[in-house]
Protein backbone atom coordinates (compact mmCIF):
# COMPACT_ATOMS: atom_id res chain seq x y z
CA UNK A 1 0.00 0.00 0.00
CA UNK A 2 1.15 3.52 -0.76
CA UNK A 3 2.31 5.32 2.43
CA UNK A 4 -0.43 7.89 1.82
CA UNK A 5 -3.53 6.15 0.43
CA UNK A 6 -5.99 8.81 -0.67
CA UNK A 7 -8.70 6.82 -2.43
CA UNK A 8 -10.62 3.82 -1.05
CA UNK A 9 -13.04 2.44 -3.65
CA UNK A 10 -15.96 0.38 -2.34
CA UNK A 11 -17.41 -2.35 -4.56
CA UNK A 12 -20.16 -4.95 -3.88
CA UNK A 13 -18.79 -8.40 -3.09
CA UNK A 14 -21.57 -10.18 -4.97
CA UNK A 15 -20.56 -8.63 -8.31
CA UNK A 16 -17.21 -10.21 -9.25
CA UNK A 17 -17.08 -8.50 -12.65
CA UNK A 18 -17.41 -5.10 -10.95
CA UNK A 19 -14.67 -6.08 -8.49
CA UNK A 20 -12.40 -6.88 -11.43
CA UNK A 21 -13.06 -3.44 -12.94
CA UNK A 22 -12.49 -1.73 -9.58
CA UNK A 23 -9.04 -3.32 -9.30
CA UNK A 24 -8.05 -1.53 -12.51
CA UNK A 25 -9.76 1.79 -11.72
CA UNK A 26 -6.76 3.49 -10.13
CA UNK A 27 -7.82 3.50 -6.48
CA UNK A 28 -5.13 3.22 -3.84
CA UNK A 29 -7.24 0.63 -2.00
CA UNK A 30 -10.22 -1.42 -3.19
CA UNK A 31 -12.74 -2.31 -0.49
CA UNK A 32 -14.90 -5.33 -1.26
CA UNK A 33 -18.14 -4.85 0.64
CA UNK A 34 -19.98 -7.80 2.15
CA UNK A 35 -22.18 -5.65 4.36
CA UNK A 36 -24.54 -2.87 3.25
CA UNK A 37 -24.05 -3.36 -0.50
CA UNK A 38 -25.11 -7.03 -0.41
CA UNK A 39 -28.67 -8.27 0.11
CA UNK A 40 -29.22 -10.95 2.79
CA UNK A 41 -29.93 -13.68 0.25
CA UNK A 42 -26.62 -12.89 -1.52
CA UNK A 43 -24.35 -12.93 1.54
CA UNK A 44 -23.05 -16.47 1.09
CA UNK A 45 -22.40 -15.98 -2.61
CA UNK A 46 -20.58 -12.68 -1.96
CA UNK A 47 -18.39 -14.34 0.67
CA UNK A 48 -17.52 -17.27 -1.59
CA UNK A 49 -16.80 -15.04 -4.58
CA UNK A 50 -14.58 -12.80 -2.46
CA UNK A 51 -12.70 -15.75 -1.01
CA UNK A 52 -12.07 -17.06 -4.52
CA UNK A 53 -10.80 -13.65 -5.67
CA UNK A 54 -8.48 -13.24 -2.68
CA UNK A 55 -7.04 -16.72 -2.93
CA UNK A 56 -4.10 -15.13 -4.74
CA UNK A 57 -2.26 -11.79 -4.46
CA UNK A 58 -4.01 -8.79 -6.03
CA UNK A 59 -2.61 -5.93 -8.14
CA UNK A 60 -3.63 -3.32 -5.54
CA UNK A 61 -4.30 -3.58 -1.81
CA UNK A 62 -7.72 -5.09 -1.14
CA UNK A 63 -9.69 -4.70 2.07
CA UNK A 64 -12.95 -6.44 2.88
CA UNK A 65 -15.74 -4.87 4.86
CA UNK A 66 -17.25 -7.81 6.68
CA UNK A 67 -20.74 -7.87 8.12
CA UNK A 68 -21.58 -6.39 11.52
CA UNK A 69 -19.74 -8.23 14.28
CA UNK A 70 -22.90 -8.79 16.32
CA UNK A 71 -24.85 -10.14 13.34
CA UNK A 72 -25.35 -13.61 11.87
CA UNK A 73 -22.76 -13.45 9.06
CA UNK A 74 -19.59 -11.97 10.54
CA UNK A 75 -18.16 -15.15 12.03
CA UNK A 76 -18.36 -16.95 8.69
CA UNK A 77 -16.86 -13.93 6.92
CA UNK A 78 -13.86 -13.89 9.24
CA UNK A 79 -13.33 -17.64 9.03
CA UNK A 80 -13.43 -17.66 5.24
CA UNK A 81 -11.33 -14.57 4.56
CA UNK A 82 -8.93 -13.71 7.35
CA UNK A 83 -5.85 -15.62 6.15
CA UNK A 84 -6.13 -15.34 2.37
CA UNK A 85 -3.02 -14.14 0.47
CA UNK A 86 -4.91 -11.44 -1.40
CA UNK A 87 -6.24 -9.81 1.77
CA UNK A 88 -4.60 -6.56 2.90
CA UNK A 89 -7.05 -5.51 5.60
CA UNK A 90 -10.39 -6.13 7.27
CA UNK A 91 -12.82 -3.28 7.76
CA UNK A 92 -15.07 -3.83 10.75
CA UNK A 93 -18.42 -2.00 10.59
CA UNK A 94 -20.47 -0.53 13.41
CA UNK A 95 -17.75 -0.94 16.05
CA UNK A 96 -18.88 0.30 19.47
CA UNK A 97 -16.25 -1.04 21.90
CA UNK A 98 -12.55 -1.91 22.11
CA UNK A 99 -13.47 -5.46 23.08
CA UNK A 100 -14.79 -6.09 19.58
CA UNK A 101 -11.42 -5.16 18.10
CA UNK A 102 -9.52 -7.39 20.52
CA UNK A 103 -11.84 -10.31 19.82
CA UNK A 104 -11.18 -10.14 16.08
CA UNK A 105 -7.46 -9.42 16.50
CA UNK A 106 -6.77 -12.66 18.38
CA UNK A 107 -8.34 -14.65 15.54
CA UNK A 108 -6.64 -13.10 12.52
CA UNK A 109 -3.23 -11.65 11.59
CA UNK A 110 -4.74 -9.18 9.12
CA UNK A 111 -4.57 -5.40 9.77
CA UNK A 112 -7.89 -4.12 11.10
CA UNK A 113 -9.79 -0.90 10.44
CA UNK A 114 -12.73 0.18 12.59
CA UNK A 115 -15.77 2.03 11.27
CA UNK A 116 -17.53 4.17 13.87
CA UNK A 117 -21.18 4.53 12.88
CA UNK A 118 -23.08 5.31 16.08
CA UNK A 119 -23.11 7.70 19.00
CA UNK A 120 -21.66 4.95 21.20
CA UNK A 121 -18.84 4.31 18.77
CA UNK A 122 -17.97 8.01 18.74
CA UNK A 123 -17.99 8.16 22.55
CA UNK A 124 -15.52 5.24 22.63
CA UNK A 125 -13.38 6.49 19.73
CA UNK A 126 -10.04 6.72 21.54
CA UNK A 127 -10.53 3.44 23.42
CA UNK A 128 -11.28 1.73 20.12
CA UNK A 129 -8.32 3.40 18.40
CA UNK A 130 -5.96 2.06 21.08
CA UNK A 131 -7.61 -1.35 21.52
CA UNK A 132 -4.95 -3.52 19.85
CA UNK A 133 -1.76 -3.13 17.75
CA UNK A 134 -3.51 -4.83 14.83
CA UNK A 135 -5.83 -1.85 14.51
CA UNK A 136 -4.35 0.40 11.82
CA UNK A 137 -7.10 2.96 11.35
CA UNK A 138 -10.48 4.33 12.34
CA UNK A 139 -13.02 6.20 10.24
CA UNK A 140 -16.67 7.19 10.17
CA UNK A 141 -19.67 5.56 8.57
CA UNK A 142 -21.71 8.70 8.17
CA UNK A 143 -24.96 7.32 6.77
CA UNK A 144 -25.61 5.20 9.85
CA UNK A 145 -24.27 7.91 12.14
CA UNK A 146 -26.67 10.48 10.67
CA UNK A 147 -29.56 8.12 11.32
CA UNK A 148 -28.44 7.36 14.87
CA UNK A 149 -28.01 11.04 15.76
CA UNK A 150 -31.01 12.33 13.85
CA UNK A 151 -28.74 14.81 12.06
CA UNK A 152 -30.20 16.64 9.07
CA UNK A 153 -27.68 19.38 8.28
CA UNK A 154 -24.13 18.41 7.36
CA UNK A 155 -22.75 20.72 10.04
CA UNK A 156 -24.26 18.41 12.64
CA UNK A 157 -21.47 15.94 11.91
CA UNK A 158 -18.59 18.37 12.42
CA UNK A 159 -18.05 17.36 16.04
CA UNK A 160 -18.03 13.57 15.38
CA UNK A 161 -15.71 14.19 12.45
CA UNK A 162 -13.26 16.12 14.58
CA UNK A 163 -13.60 13.55 17.34
CA UNK A 164 -12.47 10.69 15.11
CA UNK A 165 -9.60 12.75 13.67
CA UNK A 166 -8.35 13.57 17.18
CA UNK A 167 -8.79 9.98 18.40
CA UNK A 168 -6.82 8.59 15.46
CA UNK A 169 -3.93 11.00 15.87
CA UNK A 170 -3.86 10.63 19.67
CA UNK A 171 -3.57 6.87 19.16
CA UNK A 172 -0.68 7.29 16.71
CA UNK A 173 -2.76 6.18 13.72
CA UNK A 174 -2.87 7.74 10.29
CA UNK A 175 -5.39 10.54 9.73
CA UNK A 176 -8.72 8.93 8.84
CA UNK A 177 -10.23 9.08 5.36
CA UNK A 178 -13.56 10.80 4.88
CA UNK A 179 -16.77 8.84 4.54
CA UNK A 180 -18.35 8.48 1.09
CA UNK A 181 -20.09 11.26 -0.82
CA UNK A 182 -23.30 9.45 -1.83
CA UNK A 183 -24.15 11.39 -5.02
CA UNK A 184 -21.86 10.01 -7.72
CA UNK A 185 -22.86 12.73 -10.22
CA UNK A 186 -22.26 15.67 -7.89
CA UNK A 187 -18.55 16.09 -8.47
CA UNK A 188 -18.55 19.78 -7.58
CA UNK A 189 -20.22 18.97 -4.29
CA UNK A 190 -17.69 16.20 -3.74
CA UNK A 191 -14.80 18.61 -4.29
CA UNK A 192 -16.30 21.15 -1.88
CA UNK A 193 -16.89 18.45 0.73
CA UNK A 194 -13.34 17.16 0.34
CA UNK A 195 -11.95 20.64 0.88
CA UNK A 196 -13.96 20.84 4.10
CA UNK A 197 -12.73 17.40 5.18
CA UNK A 198 -9.13 18.31 4.50
CA UNK A 199 -9.55 21.42 6.64
CA UNK A 200 -10.85 19.21 9.47
CA UNK A 201 -7.79 16.93 9.32
CA UNK A 202 -8.95 14.00 7.19
CA UNK A 203 -6.64 12.45 4.62
CA UNK A 204 -8.26 10.96 1.52
CA UNK A 205 -11.75 9.60 1.10
CA UNK A 206 -13.84 6.52 0.45
CA UNK A 207 -15.54 6.40 -2.95
CA UNK A 208 -18.40 4.44 -4.47
CA UNK A 209 -17.67 5.10 -8.15
CA UNK A 210 -14.43 5.42 -10.16
CA UNK A 211 -15.41 8.89 -11.41
CA UNK A 212 -15.00 10.16 -7.84
CA UNK A 213 -11.36 9.08 -7.57
CA UNK A 214 -9.59 11.92 -9.44
CA UNK A 215 -11.69 14.53 -7.62
CA UNK A 216 -10.68 13.11 -4.25
CA UNK A 217 -7.02 12.86 -5.22
CA UNK A 218 -6.88 16.44 -6.49
CA UNK A 219 -8.56 17.72 -3.35
CA UNK A 220 -6.12 16.00 -1.01
CA UNK A 221 -2.84 16.41 -2.84
CA UNK A 222 -0.91 19.59 -2.00
CA UNK A 223 -1.07 22.32 -4.62
CA UNK A 224 2.03 23.73 -6.32
CA UNK A 225 1.73 26.80 -4.11
CA UNK A 226 1.61 24.64 -0.99
CA UNK A 227 4.64 22.66 -2.11
CA UNK A 228 6.60 25.84 -2.85
CA UNK A 229 5.68 27.26 0.55
CA UNK A 230 6.76 24.04 2.25
CA UNK A 231 10.08 24.03 0.40
CA UNK A 232 10.72 27.60 1.52
CA UNK A 233 10.09 26.62 5.12
CA UNK A 234 12.40 23.60 4.91
CA UNK A 235 15.20 25.69 3.40
CA UNK A 236 14.82 28.32 6.09
CA UNK A 237 14.91 25.68 8.81
CA UNK A 238 18.08 24.19 7.35
CA UNK A 239 19.94 27.46 7.85
CA UNK A 240 18.48 28.32 11.25
CA UNK A 241 17.18 25.61 13.59
CA UNK A 242 15.49 28.04 15.94
CA UNK A 243 12.16 29.82 15.57
CA UNK A 244 12.27 32.59 12.97
CA UNK A 245 10.19 34.87 10.80
CA UNK A 246 10.46 34.60 7.01
CA UNK A 247 10.80 37.76 4.89
CA UNK A 248 7.09 37.56 3.99
CA UNK A 249 6.13 37.57 7.69
CA UNK A 250 5.40 33.86 8.17
CA UNK A 251 6.57 32.48 11.48
CA UNK A 252 8.53 29.22 11.42
CA UNK A 253 9.06 26.89 14.35
CA UNK A 254 9.35 23.11 14.82
CA UNK A 255 5.62 22.48 14.37
CA UNK A 256 5.54 24.49 11.14
CA UNK A 257 8.56 22.58 9.83
CA UNK A 258 6.92 19.23 10.65
CA UNK A 259 3.79 20.27 8.74
CA UNK A 260 5.94 21.33 5.76
CA UNK A 261 7.71 17.97 5.78
CA UNK A 262 4.33 16.17 5.72
CA UNK A 263 3.25 18.30 2.77
CA UNK A 264 6.37 17.46 0.79
CA UNK A 265 6.14 13.76 1.65
CA UNK A 266 2.56 13.64 0.43
CA UNK A 267 3.44 15.49 -2.75
CA UNK A 268 6.32 13.14 -3.51
CA UNK A 269 4.20 10.03 -2.93
CA UNK A 270 2.15 10.47 -6.14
Amino acid sequence: MTPFPLTWLYVPGDRPHVVAKALAAGADVVVIDLEDAVAPDRKEYARAATAERLGEPQPVPVHVRVNALDGPWAAADLTALATLPGMSGLRLPKVTSPGQIRQVAVATPVPLYALLESALGIEHAFAIATAHPSLRGVSLGEADLRADLGVRADAGLDWPRSRVVVAARAAGLAPPPQSVHPDIRDLDGLATSCARGRALGFLGRAAIHPRQLPVIERAYLPTYAEIEAAETIIKAAATNEGAQALPDGRFVDAAVVAAAQRTLSLGRSR
